[in-house]
C-alpha cells in the first residue's frame, strides 16, 4: 500500500528540491507524456517519456531524488494529483504515462480507455522487436480516475514497461548509469513516437497549453 494518497499530504512530510522535483515543459500537438513515478521511483521512466514528447509534445515528471526510500513517494495513478501535473492534462487531448514495474522478464503491458491509440502503439511496437501484452490486470487503467484517462479524451494510454526492459535501455539503471542510452532505448522511444505521431496531426490544432507557472 502506498505510504501517501495524495500530493499534499506527501509534501507533509517530504521537501521539493531534496526528496522530489517536478520537471516539465508545454507542447503544441495536444498530447501529454507524463511519468508521475520517475527519478529513482521507477527508473528510467522520466528519461524514456523526455524523450518521447521531445519538442513538440508537453512532458512532466515527478521525481524521486532521495538518497534512498524513492519508493515511499509512490503515489498510485488514480490518486495522484499534484497540480501541474493535473493542469497539463486537463488540457490536453491525449496522456500517455509512463510506468515500470519489478518483473524481469522484457515486457510491455499496455492500458487506459483509448484503445485506438493503445493498438497503434502495439503493432508498432511489436514490429520494433519489443513483447507487448494490450489486455488484462493488473495493468488495465480502466479506472477513469486513472491520471492517464483525465484528459479532455476521457480516454488515454498508460505503458508499463518491466525492469528487465528498462534495463537494457541503459548502461544500468542507477542514476550515472541512465545517462547513457543504448540501442533499445533509441529503438523504443522511436516506436512510441511513430505510433503516436498521426494522432498529433489530428489534435495539433486544438486550445492550446498555457504556461501557468
Amino acid at each position: 500500500m502506498d505510504r501517501y494518497t495524495s500530493f499534499e499530504m506527501l509534501t507533509q512530510y517530504e521537501q521539493h528540491g531534496t526528496d522530489y522535483r517536478v520537471r516539465w515543459r508545454l507542447g503544441s500537438s495536444g498530447i501529454a507524456i507524463l511519468s508521475i513515478h520517475g527519478g529513482d521511483i521507477e527508473p528510467g521512466t522520466t528519461r524514456l517519456a523526455d524523450a518521447i514528447a521531445a519538442h513538440e509534445h508537453s512532458f512532466y515528471a515527478f521525481e524521486g531524488i532521495k538518497s534512498a526510500g524513492n519508493r515511499a513517494l509512490h503515489i498510485t495513478s488514480t490518486r495522484f494529483d499534484e497540480p501541474i501535473a493535473l493542469q497539463i492534462v486537463r488540457q490536453s487531448d491525449i496522456i500517455i504515462t509512463i510506468h515500470g514495474y519489478a518483473e524481469m522478464t522484457p515486457l510491455v503491458h499496455l492500458g487506459g480507455l483509448d484503445e485506438e491509440i493503445k493498438h497503434m502503439i502495439m503493432l508498432v511496437l511489436r514490429q520494433s522487436g519489443f513483447s507487448v501484452i494490450c489486455e488484462g490486470l493488473p495493468f488495465a487503467a480502466i479506472d477513469q480516475k486513472n491520471i492517464c484517462n483525465l484528459c479532455g479524451r476521457g480516454m488515454g494510454v498508460q505503458i508499463e514497461i518491466s525492469r528487465g526492459l528498462r534495463a537494457m535501455m541503459y548502461r544500468d539503471l542507477t542514476p550515472e548509469g541512465r545517462h547513457h542510452r543504448t540501442e533499445v532505448f533509441t529503438r523504443f522511444t522511436a516506436a512510441i513516437r511513430q505510433a503516436i505521431a498521426p494522432f498529433a496531426v489530428i489534435y495539433s490544432e486544438n486550445r492550446p497549453l498555457e504556461n501557468t507557472d
